[in-house]
């Protein structure tokens, strides 16, 4: 009988029923070669305390300990990587018998450490989980329950790290799990504060939509400059020669765009599936929603953002694929380093989406494409526009070009740099707080209007012209030559 059969049995004998993602985990903890026995995770020696994370989720987890006063839990924080941060625990038992497991700060419990556990496996499937006594891959674990919630970055939405409760395995775990939810939730929404009003990003949802082919209608991109254009004539190049594509970017870069211009090239009379990445709670339906069109020889399927799916999903997406020869499918990431395991062993090329500040050639180009688009017929932008948008650096690349340049042709089919949103007229790279990105937009809408001078501007705004000046350069806002 294989190990994972033998586990589960185990299990089934104790009451339990041992889940799919508890299975994988195992799995996957084999093939990583980690001992049954013994726990043996990598030390560090030092860690990161400093980063907004660490802050905010310790913070928050000094609350809790004061609510929890007097009960047998460990309050863990750890990084994206599994390395645990920070621990609390006022039991001296329970931490020396964490410290004899090397469950504390400086060591790593990812799974590819530790074996299925709690932390490792919410970071694997980036979803709550509670690993319960025996269900831990190592017998070293089996004296507790570890109940664990990943945290998401609430404005670029990556994987930072995540919260752990620990106790005894024979202690009630009704509200463990609960309580480490509401630790993640609150440490995330301080995150968002201590960031200083930045919109946070949308949960994916797991979307599949359409992209049809050139003759059945889909719109011709721009004409763009060469990082984008050596770019595109790799992906079409390994498309024709059968290959699996990866293409890695920052977000917003355009890569479904890029590999959606390639695959109509290479497959003129193929439908284009671009399926986004789920919540990772959505994860099975979103596989049984699209998978099937794999073993289609007219369908090539995108799979953005594989970087955020669960373990689990991309092993069963990269099986999937293997068992379907025909299957036409390429993928997207952040990085190379980020595509899971399992779908990086069928990548055969690597191209990287340089971002839009790489890229001033594109500004325009995909800005009249982008007006024409939303205006419904062809928009012309002045030379202070041009000037603007191409100094400007597009941290949200193409997705911010877009949204500023909706706005900006909703008042005129000649924009003008006064149309632009102050954001692109300014500078400023730290982050500012409401009241402070209020009194740039002001300043920056007076400045760009026609014929409006520092002194005229000190005017309209109230302020003394020595202020303006020192705003200017607070916000680093750019003036008309």
């Amino acid at each position: 009988m294989a190990l994972e059969e033998v586990r589960v049995e185990e299990i089934r004998r104790g009451g339990g029923v041992a889940a799919p993602r508890l299975s994988a985990s195992w799995r996957r903890s084999e093939s990583y070669g980690v001992p049954l026995d013994a726990v043996n995770p990598a030390f560090t020696g030092a860690v990161d305390d400093q980063s907004l994370f660490s802050e905010c989720g310790n913070e928050v987890l000094h609350g809790l300990r004061d609510t929890l006063a007097g009960e047998p839990v460990s309050l863990m924080l750890t990084d994206a990587d599994g390395l645990v941060l920070s621990r609390m625990c006022d039991e001296k038992a329970l931490v020396d018998a964490l410290d004899r497991t090397y469950l504390a700060p400086g060591f790593a419990f990812s799974e590819r450490e530790a074996g299925t556990n709690g932390l490792g496996l919410a970071l694997a499937d980036r979803a709550p989980s509670l690993v319960r006594g025996d269900e831990h891959y190592c017998t070293g674990l089996w004296g507790y329950t570890c109940a664990a919630v990943p945290v998401m970055d609430p404005v670029f939405g990556r994987l930072v790290g995540s919260v752990n409760l620990t106790t005894w395995s024979d202690k009630s775990d009704g509200l463990l799990l609960a309580l480490a939810q509401m630790a993640a939730g609150h440490t995330s929404a301080l995150m968002l504060a201590r960031g200083r009003g930045a919109e946070p990003r949308p949960t994916p949802r797991g979307e599949v939509f359409r992209v049809y082919s050139a003759h059945r209608g889909a719109e011709a991109p721009p004409e763009l400059g060469r990082a984008w254009r050596a770019a595109l004539d790799e992906v079409v190049a390994a498309l024709r020669a059968g290959q699996v594509v990866a293409v890695v970017g920052e977000t917003g870069a355009g890569k479904t765009a890029l590999l959606g211009t390639a695959l109509r090239t290479v497959h003129r009379d193929h439908r284009i599936l671009n399926a986004r990445p789920p919540n990772p709670r959505d994860a099975e339906a979103w596989l049984a929603l699209w998978t099937p069109e794999l073993a289609k020889e007219t369908t090539s399927v995108i799979a953005g953002g594989v970087d955020a799916l669960p373990q689990w999903a991309a092993t069963e997406l990269a099986g999937i694929v293997a068992a379907a020869p025909r299957a036409s499918l390429a993928v997207t990431a952040s990085e190379a380093a980020a595509i899971p395991a399992p779908l990086a062993r069928l990548v055969d090329v690597v191209v990287e989406v340089p971002p839009l500040r790489r890229r001033p050639d594109d500004v325009l180009p995909l800005a009249e494409h982008l007006g024409a688009r939303a205006r419904g017929r062809e928009v012309r932008f002045t030379p202070a526009a041009v000037k603007a948008m191409r100094t400007f650096s597009w941290p949200g690349n193409v997705e911010q070009l877009r949204r500023v340049v909706r706005e900006a042709v909703t008042r005129s089919d000649v924009v003008d740099a006064r149309h632009l949103a102050p954001e692109v007229l300014c500078g400023s790279s730290r982050t500012l707080t409401r009241i402070e990105t209020l009194e740039r937009d002001e300043i920056a809408r007076c400045l760009a209007e026609p014929g409006v001078t520092v002194t005229r501007a000190a005017e309209m705004l109230g302020m003394s012209r020595a202020t303006v000046y020192r705003k200017i350069a607070q916000y680093g806002i750019r003036t008309s030559d």
